[in-house]
């Protein structure tokens, strides 16, 4: 069982700047360019800097031990298998998602500009992190982007015992006339497995309608979690969209589905063999770009200005929440387990990096 932990134990105020810093000094001395480490590094703090501490730098470790055993390879370039204009089929090569999840958008965005819609599937991947940073890719070039992954299977079928799909993550950003203004990001679970961890390694329990222990019974314990299932958001609503996404992400990519995706936290020396969705649509397709940037901003508006209930205060857009929180920490520091911190600084230490000074701030 857990030892709760009182906040200011497990809670750190760090520099973002210095984060992404250390984070990028982690790859580059793991053999990355330095470009790409730092784009690691973004990646993985600007999810810490939305609060979506599950994608952040608490996975450094886990990445780390899985590059040294050959589970993740140093590959960066996507290689197009299939393309039939509009789209494309590419190979990862068991590549870091943050390498090859720009470059699978950045095709997607090109193909819509052409044909209106780009659509790009990658196999042999791996964890790409939070998906909203590759539907945002797409709606800030004025593109409606959808991203998707699966992942190795933690949830049952309804009525099930067994792990048979993941809580494959599912993306999609709107873009208004302000920008990527609405941003859905959602783990098809009740919530991230990371989370889970999130609270185990901080000492935390968890609610008793996230997971269930190894025999299926509800748990509050993450460590129970953990071994056990995790349970679909909504029921069998949450079960069968995860089963969609797999069919749309492995089994359309003809790479990993099912249990042939393995798991990100044990047998670090075999490949994830994940796959990814990515999905671009220009709007002017469907008549144009302000057209539908005029419209998506009043559908936003709509919603901000809908009728509260008793002691609400202000609605949100999907997304919002996280925006807001992202634009507050880049100014006053992003808030970090203190776990998560430590975990970061002991994967330098092994892999002698060498870390700024001067980054947290309490």
């Amino acid at each position: 069982m857990t030892t709760q932990a009182s906040d200011a134990d497990r809670r750190v105020l760090v520099r973002p700047a210095w984060l992404e810093a250390t984070v990028s000094a982690v790859f580059t001395a793991l053999g990355f360019e330095p470009a790409d480490a730092a784009q690691i590094g973004h990646s993985l703090v600007e999810a810490d800097l939305r609060g979506v501490s599950s994608h952040g730098i608490m996975l450094v470790p886990m990445y780390v031990e899985r590059l040294n055993a050959g589970g993740v390879t140093r590959e960066r370039e996507l290689d197009v298998v299939h393309d039939a204009g509009a789209a494309i089929v590419a190979d990862a090569r068991g590549g870091m998602g943050q390498l090859s999840s720009p470059q699978a958008m950045r095709l997607a965005i090109d193909r819509a500009g052409r044909y209106g819609i780009g659509l790009v599937s990658v196999r042999n991947a791996h964890h790409f992190g939070a998906a909203s940073r590759w539907a945002v890719q797409a709606a800030e070039a004025g593109c409606l982007g959808i991203a998707m992954s699966n992942t190795t299977p933690l949830m049952p079928a309804p009525g099930g015992a067994e792990r048979i799909v993941g809580n494959n993550p599912l993306a999609i950003a709107v873009p208004t006339q302000a920008g990527a203004e609405i941003v859905l990001d959602m783990a098809l679970s009740a919530v991230a497995l990371g989370k889970i961890r999130l609270a185990a390694s901080a000492g935390r329990s968890i609610p008793d309608d996230w997971a269930t222990d190894p025999s299926g019974v509800p748990t509050t314990d993450p460590e129970a979690a953990v071994l056990g299932m995790l349970l679909p958001a909504a029921g069998h609503k949450g079960f069968g969209l995860a089963l969609m996404i797999d069919v749309l992400t492995g089994v359309l990519s003809g790479g990993g589905w099912g249990d042939q995706v393995r798991p990100l936290y044990r047998e670090p020396d075999r490949p994830n063999d994940c796959a990814h969705l990515f999905l671009a649509i220009d709007p002017e397709l469907l008549g144009g770009i302000e057209g539908f940037r005029e419209r998506s901003s009043a559908l936003a508006e709509r919603v901000r200005g809908s009728a509260t209930a008793p002691g609400v205060e202000r609605l949100y857009l999907p997304g919002e929440i996280e925006a807001d929180r992202a634009r507050q920490q880049r100014r006053t520091g992003v808030l970090i387990e203190r776990s998560g911190l430590d975990g970061l600084l002991a994967a330098a230490r092994a892999v002698g990096a060498v870390v700024p000074t001067g980054g947290v701030q309490n």
